[in-house]
């Protein structure tokens, strides 16, 4: 026998309801959006030299398999980006610690921390290949740069945020400082660290991305660069597809763990 209500029932079957009419909305979107895409190129109502079509897109696609250069260049970017996004995800906690930690040196860094997040990180990256030099390092640098403060940023109004009251209540408890933070600093801020995480990933393959538009000779910056430079709107416009593809798929794994780990509230 069943233990849920009617009650229950109809309320998991609507929410179910709700979970499948959004999965087809977004189906449809991007359904419709290819659709009008390829119907305008057939009927030339826009210029496909300038903005390709969904047929030659896939063309394009299958060609770079074929000359298996596709995979290659998508994993030099994932692997850049899972590298930047776990640098990123643990600097950012330790420094947004320390920071909850001291209030001293949380005051003291606060400007520096503004400072250097508003930074144009794209200019200061000429500067970069000359102190890291011109290979996968400066990629990673660059994308360090443009993720980690943000991250701390983030992670500390976080901490900061926690309500006053617990905090307050768990010394009079006699509580440690490191029971605080382990018990409730933490714990309170699961969410947070989710939220930060996908604002992390796109964060590091946008910072990869930039990266790779300078020095690389690998992966989908490249081919966004290199096919720009030969007028080759079709390799462009594949390679941000492709970006998009990864970009999802990124985000699909922290929302999984989100599932797995912060209870629906």
């Amino acid at each position: 026998m069943s233990t849920y209500s009617n009650e229950h029932k109809l309320f998991l079957k609507k929410r179910r309801r709700q979970k499948y009419f959004v999965i087809i909305c977004q189906i449809l979107i991007v359904s419709i959006f290819l659709i009008l895409w390829e119907l305008a190129s057939r009927y030339e109502l826009i210029n496909t030299f300038l903005s390709s079509a969904p047929t030659k897109v896939c063309q394009t696609f299958f060609t770079l398999i074929k000359q298996n250069n596709l995979w290659r260049h998508v994993w030099v970017t994932v692997y850049e980006t899972i590298i930047s996004f776990t640098l990123a995800s643990i600097i950012g906690f330790i420094v947004a610690s320390i920071l909850w930690w001291n209030k001293t040196i949380a005051k003291v860094m606060d400007p520096y921390l503004t400072i250097l997040n508003s930074l144009p990180k794209v200019a200061l990256g000429p500067l970069i290949i000359i102190w890291v030099g011109a290979n996968t390092n400066s990629i990673i640098f660059m994308a360090l740069m443009i993720s980690t403060f943000i991250t701390i940023i983030n992670i500390y109004q976080g901490f900061i945020s926690t309500d006053h009251y617990l905090i307050t209540l768990m010394y009079t408890f006699n509580a440690k400082k490191y029971q605080i933070f382990g018990k409730l600093i933490v714990p309170s801020n699961k969410n947070n660290l989710i939220n930060c995480l996908k604002v992390n990933v796109s964060m590091s393959l946008i910072g990869v991305i930039m990266g790779e538009l300078l020095v690389s000779k690998e992966g989908l910056g490249y081919l966004i660069m290199y096919g720009s430079q030969v007028f080759n709107i079709n390799l462009v416009i594949t390679s941000v597809v492709l970006l998009a593809i990864v970009s999802y798929v990124m985000y699909a794994i922290i929302v999984f763990i989100e599932k797995k780990t912060v209870k629906n509230q």
